[in-house]
């Protein structure tokens, strides 16, 4: 048996047991798709393990336990997780009409056997991060055939019927879009109920996220507004309301993903630090901005524009506490931490753009690298990106990886 005292979160720690209490792989649709060498339960420190196990709830964690406190290198993951091949249609990300933006790949299922097939998806997940150690967990977006649309689709004002071309990413490529064609609004929740099924299931904090403004409104053609700044602010108002709920609901933390402030970074200034704090306003729990060079896609360049020198004191001045960055792919120079002092830094350390897995002792590098220039325990250890481009194995053996490299740098302060 083994344990790792002080990193648990709410007071609770993990625990392997080799031969004790099999936990049962056989879901409701009746997928079988993980195998446990050392099934993980839980158990408070210092308490009566016997009974029931509670889980801790978002209101008995405090801010340092979920941002990174006094804890160097917290673990956790930027969003999404690779789909099984029984839930969803494995298609490249380049193709014209995949559903980053309107169409795409589909579902294995259909009705009632879908919402089962998802449900059982994003337990996998949460299995999957909690196993291989990771602190800040998600759903692993197992919902969601895009990370864009499965949120815009549920805005008023937004046409998915009738679509466009657009080149979009910073003309990296031309894409099927929607069309902005009356005022954004939110017409109810969006993933309020897939957050609440998600704690339900998990031991750990849970972080949601969403499209920022600055990539909603690069993602669709817009022909209501005709202003880019009017459009981004009435998708952060509805994004706004959203957070709220997502707060109320007991999200610990509550991320926008602005891949689209590397590729404009003048816009960053003009308007989309403004657009980022219209979208936190009133929120209390841990806020964070993903900043990264978009997804790797077969066939597609993927240019690693040198934005970040002009994006991070821009993001410096904004109100979101957290930033989460790609380091490890572009192979980017820590040294640039320095221009983001007062924020929490989810460091990528773990590629997305290959299946070949780091090691602990590479990841322990970075990290320690990393704190020369940023204190260690404003530093949290993640992915550059969502891994939903990699296979399960790797991204399985990727987020152990991460978790014992962290562990290694933490002994090496």
């Amino acid at each position: 048996m083994s344990n790792r005292p002080g990193r648990g979160i709410g007071g609770w720690s993990k625990v392997l047991l080799n031969t004790l209490y099999i936990i049962p792989l056989t879901f409701p649709c009746g997928c079988r798709d993980i195998t446990t060498e050392a099934p993980v339960i839980y158990c408070r420190m210092g308490g009566n393990s016997s009974g029931p196990r509670s889980k801790p709830h978002r209101s008995q964690m405090s801010s340092t336990e979920t941002s990174s406190g006094s804890t160097p290198f917290v673990t956790t993951v930027v969003g999404s997780l690779p789909k099984p091949a029984w839930l969803y249609e494995d298609t490249a990300m380049s193709e014209k009409f995949k559903e980053l933006h309107g169409q795409g790949a589909a579902w294995a299922l259909s009705g009632e056997a879908l919402h089962e097939a998802q449900n059982d998806a994003v337990r996998v997940a949460i299995h999957d991060q909690e196993r291989a150690g990771i602190d800040i967990i998600t759903d692993g977006e197992q919902r969601r055939k895009s990370y864009v649309t499965y949120v815009t689709r549920k805005l008023d004002g937004l046409d998915y019927e009738t679509l466009a071309e657009k080149w979009v990413r910073g003309g990296r490529r031309l894409a099927q879009v929607g069309r902005c064609v009356g005022p954004v609004t939110r017409r109810g929740p969006m993933l309020v109920q897939d957050l609440r099924f998600a704690i339900s299931e998990a031991r750990s904090p849970l972080k949601v996220t969403m499209p920022g403004p600055m990539t909603v409104v690069d993602s669709i053609l817009d022909i209501y507004y005709r202003d880019e700044r009017a459009l981004a602010l009435a998708v952060a108002d509805a994004l706004n309301q959203e957070a709220r709920d997502l707060e109320a609901a007991g999200a610990a933390v509550i991320q926008f993903d602005e891949p689209l402030f590397s590729r404009y970074p003048e816009k960053v200034s003009q308007w989309g630090i403004e657009a980022l704090d219209r979208c936190i306003e009133g929120i209390e729990v841990e806020t964070a901005v993903h900043i990264c060079y978009s997804y790797p896609m077969p066939g597609v360049p993927r240019p690693i524009v040198p934005s970040y020198p002009e994006i991070l004191p821009e993001v410096e001045k904004s109100k979101v506490r957290q930033v989460a960055l790609e380091f490890e792919a572009p192979a980017l120079d820590p040294a640039l931490l320095r221009l983001c002092p007062s924020k929490t830094v989810i460091f990528g350390c773990v590629s997305n753009g290959s299946e070949e897995v780091e090691s602990p002792e590479h990841i322990a590098s970075r990290l320690l690298e990393a704190a020369r220039y940023h204190p260690p325990e404003k530093l949290q250890a993640a992915p550059d990106c969502g891994l939903v481009t990699l296979g399960q194995a790797s991204a399985r053996s990727k987020l152990a990886s991460l978790a014992k490299g962290a562990e290694l740098a933490r002994q090496r302060l």
